[in-house]
């Protein structure tokens, strides 16, 4: 099969730092070269792939210096990537709403990861779009409104290559906190959390620009140094090394984060998550065997009381199983074959892999307590 993926411009791939997308698609796209496919990537020109390279820009977006406005760059990659689909048996796109405008422009099959969730303002983008789409999670897709045009294809869960993240039955006592810091992320409530359990945690996420006034004013404040430690952003064999020797992540989501990739990662290194029940988190997370599902800070605490009952085995097990680049790929070979053959009737939710049943009967979450101000 000729397949054309596209990837954001924002970040190389894979990324060297953060970047969820973006590392979904580079082992997504390798696995499907490695599978006998041929495989065409758009993304930034220092991305690292075995499939064949184009690019509109030498390097990632966010790590341009002479770059003040991405959306000129966005366009052009949008635009050039869809001149040259025609020779492609089916577009995977990644990049959102400013390839899925141009999707009319050739008649070529395109998928659709949403990769985030619809806005007010990216809804118009939707609403036009004939065009098939998967969702993540299945928490993702109960937030997708009503759509006239484009067709559900099913959900199909990230994955990570679980072969890359580093086992370890030892752990050291510290907490780890490994995100964007930001208010939907909840770091402000991680530091509240590992104070009150007289616990040392460990933050380590990019800072952006949008988020710089809550770090200064609710993160910076309470770093000591001590017992709580800022890395800033930290690379790819930084966070496996963080992954691996942390007694547990902390996950307080102040938002329905549609999937949560760090989650899974802790995971395969070993490392149970400690997570707000909200977005996705229900269907990676198997609560009481491979982390905590809560519902605020108290519950928290509580659950770090009984961190030590997780078994490193049954996290890295269950990652296996649920998580692994294989699971994904076929996942999305599927809705590629059903998608390039046209079918009556897409299957609106393909078979997934098992949800825990907590999710099943999920409590609406209480009072997460999303950033107000100064702390």
């Amino acid at each position: 099969m000729k397949i054309l993926q596209i990837a954001p411009l924002w970040e190389r791939v894979p990324p060297p730092g953060y970047g969820g997308t973006e590392a979904v698609v580079s082992v997504l796209t390798d696995a499907l070269v490695r599978a006998g496919h041929d495989v065409t990537l758009w993304a930034s020109g220092d991305s690292l792939t075995l499939a064949e390279l184009r690019s509109v820009y030498p390097r990632g977006l966010r790590t341009a210096k002479d770059v003040s406005d991405a959306t000129p760059y966005e366009w052009v990659h949008a635009g050039a990537a869809i001149a040259g689909a025609k020779q492609f048996d089916i577009i995977h796109n990644h990049a959102m709403e400013p390839v899925m405008a141009l999707a009319g422009l050739v008649n070529v099959p395109m998928l659709t990861t949403m990769h985030c969730l619809i806005t007010s303002d990216t809804r118009v983008v939707w609403q036009r779009y004939s065009g098939y789409y998967n969702t993540i999670s299945r928490a993702q897709f109960s937030t997708v409104p009503p759509l006239e045009k484009p067709q559900h294809a099913g959900v199909v869960r990230n994955a990570v290559d679980v072969a890359s993240f580093p086992f370890s039955t030892q752990k050291d006592d510290y907490l780890l906190c490994l995100n964007r810091v930001a208010p939907e992320k909840g770091t402000h409530l991680a530091i509240e959390a590992a104070r009150r359990a007289g616990r040392k945690l460990i933050i380590a996420g990019k800072v952006d620009p949008v988020d710089r006034d809550y770090y200064e004013a609710a993160v910076k404040p309470r770093v000591d140094g001590r017992d709580v430690v800022f890395l800033g952003e930290a690379d790819q064999r930084t966070k496996r090394e963080l992954y691996a020797r942390a007694a547990c992540v902390l996950m307080p989501i102040c938002w329905d984060e549609p999937f949560g990739l760090v989650m899974v990662e802790a995971m395969a290194c070993g490392t149970p998550v400690i997570a707000f029940a909200r977005g996705a988190a229900p269907e990676l997370i198997v609560d009481g065997e491979t982390g905590f599902l809560v519902n605020d800070v108290d519950s928290m605490l509580e659950a770090l009381g009984k961190i030590d009952t997780i078994e490193p085995d049954c996290c890295r097990q269950h990652v296996e199983a649920n998580f692994d680049v294989p699971v994904m790929v076929e996942g999305y070979l599927r809705l590629y074959r059903e998608i390039v053959g046209a079918p009556a009737t897409l299957a609106e939710t393909p078979p997934v892999a098992p949800v825990p049943a907590f999710y099943a009967n999920e409590a609406k979450t209480a009072g997460a307590g999303a950033y107000k101000g100064a702390m």
